[in-house]
């Protein structure tokens, strides 16, 4: 155990001994000045700090020093009553610094209390239950603002980390110091009931027990009952006014002298208002210029020389910034950071800045970082922050999201409209501006708020313009998902897996796959719409197969295969057979055919018109699916499943194909389409 928490716990059992052991008159007042020391250091301390949170254990060391302070009472007590006579200190306090007068110490006594009991600590009570009170309604808004600045990219995660836990951090110290506050103010009161005791039982205990007169035994009791008082009230005095400063401070960049040296004279010719002030009262009234003019002078001179300091500091900072501007502009790191691009940019005109403005109630910053959670939910991996501007070079009501720069989707919205969703029959039955829906291409149409209601009885399906934009914006994300998954993402949820699954991690990486093995096999997967959140299976499966093979290709469908369980559900319904377009012998065949196995992998090579005859077949099956309100999947045997994706991706992207080892065993498969060729 450290010497310092050793000393702090021998400061606790002496507390503990003063209640219990009587003490010599020597150690007693030893004691006292170290009780007066201790407050005076915590006073100082209170007025150097920048911020409460940097004095964070003055609650319990409050209640440590209320209680010491009331053990010495108790022991002065004890020597008062029983001795006579209660150390060097308290005996000096009593006779030099009252002038041996009681009545004058007893009145010294209750100005003590009068300030520190009704004017300190009232106010400091109450400071104290408004502060927490505040802190702890103001939580919830902090936080929006924290997510809100890391969605804009203005702070990082693991500073977004610091400042959750600095508010958590508050709202605990200020929790706490709203119960402290009433230490003190208990210590004032029973500082005051200890005075009456001693004078009251002291009186008594001269009388009878030393033979004094009453008034020998007054002088003697009450004095040293008075110093006592005295000698307890200023260390109490001073740890009131810290409890004061510590809980009307807020954060600022010095400490409560610079602040308020600063603050104070932040206006250097109010000074000299103040000094041609003081010298009128000196002339028109009876007080004499005698007393004024050294005071007004001295306000003046310091006028005159602060606002001679302001010109100059004036000045200084203007070269400084002026050459901090020259020397950014040149410096090469300004340069590189022109070149930096964020991962996602959200851009908008400005009509559209109320959605993001949370002062006219905007909440796309709050919908944002919902998006974010549900894409780690639904796909297993973070998106990053999405960085929020607007732009004039853009339409009024229309918005764009960029990924790495590049352009992946664009809409257009009417504020003060809401968007309604055909029902498929009499879309022609309500009034509005045609549009189509930007997520899934819809035929819809912007319509009046005062439309709204009518639009929901003919059964069109009324969204907001916030809800419209958000999932947009959730769609383009979850099909762009794999470009935002590079290196340095899937080392970030490798690092993660290796936490709880360290031995399987080691299998996999660095031997036999590199991270950027990992990455293509991740980013295939997500291209095609499946979650790699389950990556212990991933893993699994990758520590399997990547002795036998590297190739991300064949990894991929090995993976694939794996999270059958998963596609499965995926694409199924609970009950309904899922409706397939299979492919025939022949389309297989030719495919098969087709691959070509090289020293860098495996591709696939047909002739042109028997590629397009088999992408026309595909599409025409897809086309009349889509007429019935089926969504169409290709299924064909695993040995041509990532060919077969290959070929369509350009023209059908959105149309998945699994393969019959992606599929449980249990799944009714209902094929409704076959792919020919002629």
């Amino acid at each position: 155990m450290q010497a310092r928490d050793l000393s702090v716990l021998i400061s606790v059992i002496l507390i503990v001994a003063m209640l219990i052991i009587p003490f010599p008159s020597w150690m007693l007042s030893l004691l006292i000045i170290i009780n007066i020391s201790l407050a005076l250091l915590v006073l100082l301390t209170s007025m150097n700090m920048q911020e409460p949170l940097q004095f964070s254990i003055f609650p319990s060391l409050l209640l440590l020093l209320t209680l010491f302070r009331l053990g010495l009472n108790v022991s002065t007590t004890r020597s008062i009553l029983s001795r006579g006579e209660a150390g060097k200190v308290v005996e000096t306090f009593g006779t030099f610094v009252v002038g041996g007068n009681v009545l004058v110490g007893f009145v010294v006594f209750l100005i003590l209390i009068i300030i520190q009991f009704i004017v300190i600590t009232k106010g400091s009570e109450r400071v104290s239950e408004v502060a927490a009170r505040f802190t702890l309604d103001a939580m919830p808004g902090k936080q929006m603002s924290i997510d809100a600045d890391l969605n804009a990219g203005i702070i990082s995660e693991e500073e977004a980390k610091k400042r959750r836990e600095k508010v958590a951090r508050e709202a605990d110290f200020y929790g706490a110091m709203d119960g402290a506050s009433k230490f003190v103010k208990g210590d004032a009161i029973a500082g005051i009931v200890i005075v009456l005791i001693n004078i009251i039982f002291g009186i008594i205990i001269g009388m009878i027990q030393q033979d004094l007169n009453l008034q020998e035994a007054a002088s003697r009791y009450t004095l040293l009952t008075v110093g006592d008082g005295i000698v307890s009230q200023i260390p109490a005095l001073l740890i009131s006014t810290a409890t004061g400063i510590v809980v009307t401070r807020a954060a600022s960049d010095g400490n409560l002298g610079s602040d308020i040296t600063k603050q104070l004279f932040a206006y250097p010719k109010m000074l000299l208002v103040a000094a041609i002030t003081i010298l009128l009262l000196g002339i028109v009234t009876p007080i004499g210029i005698v007393l004024t003019l050294p005071i007004s002078v001295l306000l003046a001179l310091l006028g005159y020389s602060f606002i001679q300091s302001q010109k100059v500091d004036d000045k200084e900072e203007d070269e400084i910034n002026e050459e901090q501007e020259i020397n950014e502009m040149k410096s090469p790191e300004q340069i590189m950071n022109l070149i930096e691009l964020d991962p996602i940019e959200f851009e908008f005109g400005y009509g559209l800045i109320p959605l993001a403005d949370a002062n006219q109630g905007g909440d796309l910053l709050d919908r944002i970082v919902m998006i974010r959670r549900q894409i780690a939910i639904e796909l297993g991996m973070v998106i990053p922050v999405v960085r929020i501007r607007d732009n004039i070079q853009l339409k009024p009501n229309e918005y764009r999201l960029k990924i790495k720069g590049n352009e992946v989707g664009r809409g257009e919205l009417l504020l003060d409209h809401y968007l309604a969703l055909g029902p498929g029959i009499e879309e022609d039955s309500i009034e509005g501006v045609d549009t189509k829906e930007p997520s899934f291409g819809l035929s819809a149409k912007w319509i009046s708020e005062e439309l709204k209601d009518q639009a929901e009885m003919f059964g069109y399906t009324v969204v907001d313009p916030p809800s419209v934009v958000s999932t947009h914006i959730t769609e383009l994300l979850k099909k762009h998902a794999h470009e935002l998954l590079g290196r340095h993402e899937t080392k970030q949820l490798v690092d993660h897996l290796k936490e709880n699954y360290p031995i399987l991690v080691e299998e996999v990486t660095p031997n036999p796959l590199s991270i950027g093995d990992i990455q293509k096999v991740l980013a295939k997967l997500l291209k095609e719409k499946v979650s790699i959140r389950n990556l212990p299976v991933i893993f699994e499966t990758l520590a399997d197969y990547g002795k036998l093979t590297t190739d991300t290709d064949l990894l991929t469908e090995y993976v694939r295969q794996a999270l059958a369980k998963q596609i499965t559900s995926q694409y199924t319904k609970e009950k309904e057979p899922l409706k397939v377009i299979t492919l025939s012998g022949q389309v297989e065949k030719i495919i098969a055919d087709g691959v070509h196995q090289t020293e860098h992998g495996n591709y696939l090579s047909l002739d042109p018109g028997q590629s397009q005859g088999i992408v026309e077949s595909i599409a025409k099956n897809v086309e009349h699916l889509s007429m019935n309100d089926v969504n169409p999947v290709i299924l064909c045997s695993p040995a041509v499943r990532m060919y077969v994706r290959q070929l369509i991706e350009r023209y059908l992207p959105d149309v998945p194909v699994l393969s019959y080892n992606e599929l449980e065993a249990n799944v009714e498969v209902q094929s409704i389409g076959v792919v020919n060729i002629s």
